[in-house]
């Protein structure tokens, strides 16, 4: 089965998952999002805007790396703007070696493409050396909107996530399960379709506010 991978480069999780994904590169459609905009769609604060969750969640991903063997190397700043690197991913025609080479730069070797040089050092990188021309172009633009707004459409609630029709798979620990997933086409346990069905018993006040 093809997964529709959607993944934004502001995202440590969405880079753990990118490398977890390099054996299975051909099973996958890469779709750059922007994270912000799918949790306005769902009313969500990010990890990052709650204080002790950003502290948590920071470490967290250095522990994770660290358990997989996968380099990683926070850039100067973060949160910062992934719109240039969204957009570069589009004008790459959403490959994945380019997804990569641009995950890399900013987790691995903790780079951010915000200084001239750097940027030009990336867009040569990932072969498109008019880069910042590009990524101004309306159709560039309007592609990563269609996109995100697509995934919102679909569902997608959070980054990194696979998906397999209806089915949504949130998060680098969810890895495993999508690929379980992928090679049966189904559940293989009438559990999954009937937790998923659950009624709700409480709802927490002002919760449908946000």
């Amino acid at each position: 089965m093809i997964a529709d991978w959607y993944f934004d480069f502001v995202s440590p999780f969405s880079y753990l998952q990118c490398e977890k994904l390099q054996s299975h590169a051909h099973e996958i459609r890469p779709h750059p999002v922007l994270f912000a905009a799918i949790l306005d769609a769902n009313g969500q604060r990010g990890p990052a805007e709650i204080p002790a969750k950003r502290r948590f969640t920071y470490r967290f991903v250095v522990w994770q790396a660290k358990s997989l063997g996968i380099p990683l190397r926070f850039p100067h700043a973060h949160p910062f703007n992934p719109l240039p690197l969204l957009r570069l991913a589009i004008a790459c025609d959403n490959r994945l070696d380019a997804i990569t080479a641009m995950f890399r730069f900013v987790w691995r070797d903790g780079r951010l493409p915000d200084l001239p040089i750097e940027w030009a050092e990336l867009a040569e990188r990932v072969g498109v050396p008019d880069a910042s021309a590009r990524i101004e172009q309306a159709a560039i633009k309007d592609e990563l909107r269609r996109e995100t707004d697509a995934a919102i459409a679909r569902g997608v609630f959070g980054v990194p996530t696979l998906a397999f029709g209806s089915e949504l798979f949130w998060g680098v620990d969810a890895t495993p399960m999508a690929l379980d997933y992928a090679r049966l086409g189904r559940y293989d346990d009438s559990e999954y379709g009937r937790v998923g069905d659950l009624p709700q018993a409480a709802t927490r006040k002002g919760a449908s506010k946000r």
